[in-house]
């Protein structure tokens, strides 16, 4: 059984944290191109990403009257397994921060399972991300509230945040994992991998209870839930940096915000998120729950996932050790 061991990732896209999740100053960027204006031009506008999303938002509208009580239970469970096992565990801690080590296998279940979110290829997903974190709220960031609540919370796909040349963004920004064949296949497999889980709800629908069930299951199970997916996920782009507390000072205006953290599994504890971005616990006060990272626990105590980051610094890291080899 083979370990992943991805390449190394620079500091600066882990949002400024050295190798002992020490919080450092962040440097200011020399290529934070495009910036917001760079990307607002006619020639950047995303048809294949403004399609996606109205198409996907025009088949959940259908809702209400394709209601069945079948569907809402495996539109729950998908949500969760999508939302939180893929996005937030998957894209986000393991592949994005490499807040975990674990199997090459494991690893590519949960971005199988990430893919399926409808937000993106793994590779465009995870360099935005770091991107975000290296100029977060500044000059260069893909969807800071800066320049405009819609903007970071919807209006930002619209257009390309590559500029035009989406390797060398992917190569700057995600270097590891295009350096991956598989992260690459699963690239090409993005809408046929859609198509197909569209095809397998239908069916199992169909042969369950007949044509009622198997359009519910497409309605509710597929763009509902993928639709509420990603406005979870959107809304700690917008909301988690306008509204909320902050347990540390940041170079950002990332907030703890209660809301967010219970639609979005957990990453609502964005301030804590950003002043350690490599730390897989995302809740650092008793009441900040956290079911991602309940998740990661189950998975370390069956020894899926190892030397996972759940200190602040090497201090709190070296104390925690302590305790358990006194237990």
């Amino acid at each position: 059984m083979s370990i992943a061991s991805p390449a190394p990732i620079p500091t600066e896209t882990l949002g400024g944290t050295s190798t002992d999740n020490e919080p450092v100053a962040k440097k200011r960027k020399k290529d934070v191109a495009p910036t917001t204006g760079d990307r607002r031009r006619f020639a950047n506008v995303s048809y294949w990403a403004i399609g996606w999303l109205t198409m996907a938002h025009l088949v959940a509208f259908t809702a209400p009257w394709t209601f069945t009580w079948e569907a809402l239970a495996v539109t729950l469970v998908l949500h969760w397994m999508t939302g939180s096992l893929g996005i937030c565990l998957g894209y986000h801690r393991l592949l994005t921060h490499t807040g975990m080590k674990t199997y090459s296998w494991v690893r590519y279940f949960f971005t199988t399972i990430g893919l399926l979110a409808g937000e993106g290829t793994p590779l465009d997903w995870v360099a935005d991300h770091r991107k975000h974190h290296a100029c977060s709220d500044q000059e260069g960031d893909p969807h800071t509230p800066n320049d405009g609540a819609w903007w970071s919370h919807l209006t930002w796909l619209a257009y390309h945040t590559h500029n035009g040349d989406r390797k060398a963004y992917l190569q700057r920004w995600a270097p590891d994992l295009y350096k991956e064949k598989g992260m690459r296949v699963l690239d090409i497999l993005f809408l046929p991998a859609h198509i197909a889980v569209t095809g397998l709800l239908f069916g199992i629908g169909y042969l369950w209870q007949g044509l009622d069930l198997g359009i519910s299951l497409v309605v509710w199970a597929m763009f509902l839930r993928l639709v509420t997916v990603l406005h979870a996920t959107w809304l700690v782009n917008s909301m988690s940096h306008m509204w909320g507390y902050r347990n540390y000072e940041t170079t950002d205006d990332s907030r703890n915000n209660w809301f967010v953290a219970i639609v979005a599994y957990g990453e609502g504890w964005h301030n804590n998120h950003h002043a350690y971005p490599r730390m897989a616990k995302h809740g650092h006060r008793w009441w900040e729950f956290d079911i991602t990272w309940q998740a990661i626990r189950l998975l370390r105590a069956m020894g899926l996932v190892w030397d996972v980051v759940d200190y602040r610094n090497a201090a709190e890291k070296k104390s925690l050790d302590q305790a358990k080899a006194s237990a």
